[in-house]
């Protein structure tokens, strides 16, 4: 099999969770070798010395083989062992190995350690197209010599997003830690083989506007780092190793996108008000702080949600109270913002922190997490709710807490919350007066219970992700059952109805803060169920205020009335869409985003 044959044009459809248009460079994640270096020798005369630097690694790396070999041999073990290591040496010796890693080295201007990582990758995909098992498995001794020789270059750890070029992230999956550890403003894409629209990378590249495109199952196996790709976050679309005249192609789509993009930024700072002067608050959700910009520039009157789990990511101890109030005192009463809604951390599930005492949960979505993992570990829940009252003198500020189920779990939380607050006014500490207290309705039981929960609480957010993934019994990041997580399924809105109903019946507001918010497919059926906030990522925020702008209230009220009577989810969605086509022909285009 030639190189050639590995060259070839690969079209991959997956979901469209980021719109956009990107072309560059692939980067094939794997957290098994997540911290290989990677830098750019900038200066040619660097090149020799790199090389100088890897041939002393495979000298280093064969001599420690043979002392293993010996030492095996002295203690009287078997010839299988000993057979293995004769294999890892013979791949340290191999001509072919060595020069292909010393033209990396060459010809990309990379380091020793990222020309062995690009030499393994290639072994990995050829051997992964042999029929034969046996030899299909033996790309492990490979990826071991090669991991012996990168050990051995002993350089410090860099993550592949701290070099000077940006790169398309390829990954099987990827985890909030996954994400935290890169420099995300190198990263211009993410395609995965795993994961749906409301999965954690869907919402990071939203939240920071890069195309991206998961579910596409097997796009690891299709990947080289280093290949030229191709992602269109908006149809669904990877292609792989590109020809010119399709490159050319996508290089215009991709300019008429961000023409389009700006156009729609003229929409951005006009308030959100129907044709009939019905007017609803628009905020943005961030998961870092360093997104304020964006979501200021795309029109959020304030933020709806400040994802706050995020601090504790990617950290060797956790964070104390004066990491907290940083991060709050840049999010709370910021110029151009009126509001901001903090979100107590919803750890737990497939979000962990450093030295958390878990354990593994066969479902961690039902599991310890949200407002159950603050109520067990309550000195942390304290710690954040000190920084939270105490960076509330800054501006309004509104606290929210997640996954409440019951009356109980509220009434505990608001009992730790002004026992902080209590012990902060006596030592003489200012803290805001009318902060106020939200819960996020995304279990099913709190809908049921609404009524109590109105009692104690400001206001409700709903938080459709979980919401919809626990109604209709969905692992909303499982791909295989992607088709049933939908958004317009009449027990949904049947559901966001009486929160809406009950809400306003109590004299709260109620407000929307999972992804659903931010479709524009969806806004004249919100705009119908008359909640008061919308709370979605930056990027979405000019289009769903050109739709709000363009619509009435009692359109909107009269399509939710249609949409009521229907019983199947297709029928919803087909009148829904055709509806919104017909309105917003420029928007809504039958082949279109």
């Amino acid at each position: 099999m030639g190189e050639d044959d590995l060259k070839e044009t690969t079209v991959m459809k997956g979901i469209g969770v980021s719109p956009g248009v990107v072309i560059g460079k692939a980067y094939l994640f794997d957290r098994r070798d997540a911290q290989v270096p990677l830098y750019k020798l900038n200066d040619p005369s660097l090149i020799a010395g790199e090389i100088r630097r890897f041939r002393k690694a495979l000298r280093e790396s064969e001599k420690q083989l043979i002392e293993l070999k010996n030492q095996l041999s002295d203690l009287g073990g078997g010839m299988q062992p000993l057979y293995i290591i004769d294999i890892h040496i013979m791949i340290l010796r191999d001509r072919k190995f060595i020069d292909r890693t010393i033209r990396n080295i060459r010809e990309m201007s990379v380091n020793a350690e990222w020309a062995v990582r690009m030499t393994i990758d290639k072994y990995r995909e050829i051997f992964d197209r042999m029929e034969d098992d046996y030899l299909r498995g033996r790309i492990s001794d490979i990826q071991y010599a090669g991991q012996r020789i990168i050990t051995n270059l002993g350089e410090k750890n860099l993550t592949v997003v701290e070099m000077g070029e940006g790169f398309i992230i390829i990954a099987t999956d990827l985890s909030p830690a996954d994400t935290a550890q890169m420099k995300i403003d190198r990263v211009l894409g993410f395609a995965t083989d795993m994961g749906g629209k409301t999965s954690h990378t869907a919402i990071v590249a939203r939240s920071l506007e890069i195309p991206a495109v998961l579910g596409l199952e097997n796009i690891t196996r299709s990947v080289q780092t280093n290949d030229d790709i191709i992602i269109d976050g908006s149809a669904g679309v990877v292609i792989v190793r590109p020809d010119p005249e399709v490159s050319k192609r996508y290089e215009e789509k991709k300019r008429l996108y961000e023409e389009a993009q700006d156009d729609l930024l003229d929409y951005a700072k006009l308030p959100a008000v129907t044709k009939d002067s019905y007017s609803v608050e628009i905020g943005g959700n961030i998961e870092f702080i360093e997104e304020i910009p964006s979501a200021i520039a795309h029109g959020a009157d304030g933020i709806g949600l400040y994802r706050t789990e995020f601090i504790y990511i990617n950290r060797k101890q956790l964070p104390d109270e004066e990491d907290h109030l940083a991060n709050y005192r840049s999010v709370v009463g910021v110029e151009g913002l009126s509001w901001s809604t903090i979100r107590t951390f919803d750890l737990g599930g497939d979000k962990f922190f450093p030295n958390a005492q878990t354990s593994r949960e066969l479902n961690p979505q039902m599991g310890l997490r949200g407002i159950r993992f603050c109520l067990k570990e309550v000195e942390l829940f304290k710690v954040q709710l000190r920084a939270i009252l105490r960076a509330s003198d800054r501006g309004k500020l509104r606290i929210m807490f997640p996954m409440i189920s019951g009356i109980e779990e509220i009434l505990e939380a608001k009992r730790i919350f002004y026992e902080v607050k209590n012990e902060l006014l006596k030592r003489g500490v200012a803290v805001g007066n009318d902060i106020e207290i939200g819960v996020m309705i995304e279990v099913p039981s709190a809908v049921i219970v609404a009524e109590e929960l109105a009692k104690e609480v400001d206001f409700f957010s709903i938080g459709t992700n979980d919401l919809i993934q626990y109604v209709l019994a969905i692992d909303r990041i499982n791909e295989r059952v992607t088709y049933l997580y939908e958004p317009l399924h009449p027990a949904v809105l049947s559901l966001i109805k009486q929160v809406v109903d009950i809400g306003h019946k109590a004299g709260i507001r109620v407000a929307m803060c999972g992804e659903m918010a931010g479709d524009p497919t969806y806004t004249m059926i919100l705009l119908g169920l008359e909640l008061d906030e919308l709370s979605m990522n930056p990027l979405a925020i000019p289009r769903v205020k050109k739709i709000v702008r363009g619509s009435t209230l009692k359109e909107s009220k009269t399509l939710l009335n249609k949409v009521m009577t229907l019983s199947s989810s297709s029928e919803i969605r087909a009148l829904v869409e055709a509806t919104m086509q017909k309105r917003f022909p420029e928007e809504f285009q039958v082949n279109g985003q």
